[in-house]
């Protein structure tokens, strides 16, 4: 028999109130393993322990939460291969894009374990004679982190990471695609030089325990990375209680491909933007604005590009795509390539499901031509490896297309033109810009985040994350007469 992966509750390892199977989408009999439904009671155990641990944390002295934070990423950089086996085997993104995750995942735990020593505060006088002025960052408490499948090591560990420096305590539900990659994660968090109960592991279905969580009185801050909808859904519920959120969403990215584009490179990075990690990635090259007079050149290297993408299992040497994760996520990536047929879009390659030597959920990258901007495949987000081009014809029309979005995630430009460039660079209305590079691939020690739905609250990683992980406390001291 398998043996049930358990959630960690109150500091104790613990069986559910049910269980799931979790199936490698490369390899459908392959079961990667069984892991345990938590209890609403569990999950009000945890929380009640989680407030009494991050008091002890938070005391804890800089130098001790260093090195636990040093600890947890240096095991991460160390076991990445093995580790990356491991999400790449339940997710589906080839094994080096797997290994590159859980390593830069340990890079966001070296990188706090550094912003322990620098939490500076200010000083000032007051307009009071004799009194001086104190302000710092404190802990904001217990934190709600829950976490997407597309990612699942790296997301939630730029989100665990800044929690715990700051001296927060940690309540994580991870998506239930992925729950092996979390649990591996939380087993080398709780062996750390942590409080009982500081880091919880708490799995279990959205509309549940998720929701739960999202309600309680007892979080302080919710950390959420997911879709509208539900992003919506939480703030709603977390406003009843007034607790602070922060949420990374949708998005629709475009990459601007300019008349004096460097051709070959263009293709590259909307190649590996729009289908790397089988386009599940809220940073993912969507739409590609391309100007009418390298269009159909452009077009030709793309389609040629996309079908010579290898789709294969996420292990195997020589994979570029792996599957989708799921059969959801397969059936709703069809739905979208039937809508773009009915819009009037024509569909040059790929978007066809795949028969494949291990039964998964693959399917072949798709590129759409022919399309607008107002087509629904170009408003909403697919999550899907599938492309479309909107032919424009000078720069102006481009980043108004690029602009013309509900989303403000990432964008790119493709150009050779500084001054093009600086414009986009400057006026495009997006969290993230990026020139002569792919949109999707953000560093760990600078801000990420966006605008309009995608996204809303405090900005994510680097120095920025402080904002949401702290509650900024203002003193004011009389020292009384010499």
């Amino acid at each position: 028999m398998t043996d049930i992966q358990k959630n960690l509750i109150a500091g104790e390892w613990l069986a559910g109130v049910s269980e799931i199977e979790n199936r490698n989408p490369s390899d459908l009999t392959d079961l990667v393993g069984v892991f345990a439904q938590a209890s609403s009671d569990q999950l009000d155990a945890t929380l009640d322990q989680a407030k009494v641990a991050q008091r002890e944390w938070e005391a804890y002295g800089m130098e001790r939460k260093q090195a636990v934070l040093n600890a947890i990423g240096n095991e991460l950089i160390a076991r990445c291969e093995e580790l990356g086996t491991l999400l790449a085997r339940e997710e589906g993104k080839p094994f080096a894009e797997g290994k590159g995750e859980v390593y830069r995942a340990g890079q966001f735990f070296t990188y706090y374990a550094a912003e322990c020593l620098r939490q500076l505060g200010e000083n000032a006088d007051s307009v009071r004679p004799g009194v001086e002025i104190d302000v710092r960052r404190e802990a904001v408490g217990t934190v709600a982190i829950i976490s997407p499948w597309n990612f699942p090591t790296a997301t939630a560990s730029w989100k665990i990471a800044p929690a715990l420096c700051y001296g927060n305590a940690v309540v994580w539900k991870p998506a239930n695609v992925t729950p092996a990659s979390a649990v591996a994660l939380a087993e080398i968090i709780n062996r750390q030089d942590i409080p009982k109960g500081l880091f919880s592991l708490v799995m279990g279905a959205g509309r549940e325990i998720g929701q739960r969580l999202v309600e309680s009185p007892k979080v302080n801050a919710i950390s959420f990375t997911g879709s509208v909808p539900v992003g919506k859904g939480i703030a709603s519920a977390a406003i009843q209680n007034l607790t602070k959120v922060q949420m990374e969403m949708g998005s629709k990215n475009a990459l601007a491909v300019m008349d004096d584009a460097d051709l070959d490179l263009a293709v590259t990075l909307a190649l590996g933007g729009a289908f790397g990690g089988t386009g599940q990635k809220c940073t993912a090259s969507s739409r590609l604005v391309v100007h009418e007079a390298i269009h159909d050149a452009f077009v030709e290297k793309l389609v040629a590009g996309t079908q010579a993408m290898k789709v294969g299992h996420a292990l195997e040497d020589g994979t570029q795509m792996g599957p989708v994760v799921s059969e959801q996520q397969l059936s709703e990536n069809l739905a979208y390539v039937d809508l773009g047929k009915t819009e009037g879009a024509e569909l040059a390659c790929g978007g066809a499901r795949l028969e494949m030597p291990h039964q998964g959920f693959y399917m072949s990258p798709g590129v759409f031509l022919n399309t607008t901007n107002d087509m629904r495949i170009n408003r909403e987000e697919m999550f899907a490896p599938l492309t479309s081009v909107i032919k424009v014809g000078s720069y102006d029309e481009a980043l108004a297309t690029v602009n013309d979005t509900n989303f403000g995630l990432t964008s790119g430009i493709v150009t050779k033109s500084l001054a093009r460039a600086t414009h986009f660079r400057r006026n495009a209305q997006t969290g993230v810009v990026t020139v002569n590079l792919p949109t999707a691939g953000t560093d760990y020690h600078v801000p990420f985040g966006g605008r309009g739905d995608s996204s809303y609250g405090p900005r994510e990683q680097g120095k920025a994350a402080a904002e949401f992980y702290t509650t900024v406390k203002t003193a004011y001291i009389s020292a009384g007469p010499v």
